[in-house]
């Protein structure tokens, strides 16, 4: 048996009776009342007679609340709202994107789950809005290190180099920060539209607790940097003079976020190729999500599709917010 063989992948009355354990872990939950007591099952209703469903399609996951007498389904307020696809194909594709370390492209997932090209970009786009974390919690809690450092992907929209030439400088170049903290493994990362250290530090002083111990490289905007910050300890290594653990202290390196961006960078150039600048966000939620819940911090593949899937409430993304 595969885990792709699960009932809820094929069948459409197990996805939405899956989905409804996993979002309405209490009882059904009217969105529009938000009544928790009266809502009762709605069972053998069809949709109309079509030239393609002479006897109408049946309505799964059908729910009526007994206090506003509305219905609803388990899809209402979620990113699954709206949508013609079944239920069964949204699953497998959240499956697909957190178990593909690199990511999976729109092209493959139009092939895999024999949808249109667009109807999979679609999709892809509002499964990351899933996995973006709302939790914000400060890194370096304790004096724990954290390790900070950018890198540079694609084009700037408006690049000074041609349209037809790379863009070669790092001025040129789109730009993302990411934090790593060592303590919990977890990293966030964000697009920032310059290194500049008038950029960063309100980027670190939102984002670290006053006791974290900060662990950077040798770049400009990094150089007397604790003069700037609200007390945190800093040290950098110095990359230039090929140092890339510190030759005093140990514990002064950026290896973890530099393996980070491996995996980053080798899902965006390998698997997407190309990212327009206002989607960019939406793929380091992606790849923050798989790093922030993968195998080395205890969360498998089955388990990393039920925390994607219980954030796709209140996330509703339209498809002309998406383009």
């Amino acid at each position: 048996m595969s885990i792709l063989s699960k009932p809820y992948f094929h069948d459409e009355k197990a996805a939405f009776e899956y989905v409804e354990s996993i979002l309405w872990a209490d009882g059904p939950e009217c969105p529009h009342c938000g009544g928790l007591e009266r809502a009762y099952k709605l069972e053998g209703v069809r949709t109309k007679a079509s030239r393609k469903n002479p006897e109408g399609k049946e309505r799964h996951g059908l729910w009526k609340c007994g206090h506003c007498r509305k219905q609803f389904t388990v899809r209402k307020g979620t990113i699954f709202e709206e949508s013609h696809l079944p239920l069964t194909k949204w699953l497998q594709a959240i499956y697909l994107m957190v178990s593909s370390k690199k990511g999976i492209s729109a092209h493959q997932l139009h092939r895999v789950l024999e949808v249109q090209y667009k109807t999979a970009w679609f999709l892809a786009h509002r499964i990351r809005e899933a996995m973006r974390e709302g939790a914000f919690d400060v890194f370096g809690n304790g004096g724990g290190g954290v390790e900070v450092d950018e890198t540079f992907f694609g084009k700037e929209p408006h690049s000074t180099a041609g349209r037809r030439k790379r863009a070669r400088s790092l001025h040129d170049k789109m730009k993302v920060l990411t934090l790593v903290d060592r303590n919990t493994k977890q990293a966030r990362s964000m697009v920032i539209d310059s290194t500049r250290r008038e950029e960063i530090v309100p980027i670190l002083n939102a984002n670290l607790s006053k006791e974290a111990y900060i662990l950077t490289d040798e770049a400009r905007q990094y150089q007397s940097l604790s003069f700037y910050l609200s007390g945190q300890k800093h040290d950098r290594v110095n990359h230039g003079k090929g140092e890339y653990v510190s030759f005093k202290n140990p514990e002064v390196h950026t290896q973890t976020v530099e393996n980070y961006y491996s995996v980053f960078k080798r899902g965006m150039k390998g698997t997407y190729q190309h990212c327009a600048k206002h989607h960019l966000h939406r793929y380091l939620a992606e790849f923050d999500f798989r790093y922030n819940h993968r195998s080395a911090n205890g969360v498998e593949d089955g388990e990393r599709a039920a925390l994607a899937l219980r954030g796709v409430k209140g996330k509703r993304l339209t498809y002309q917010n998406a383009g």
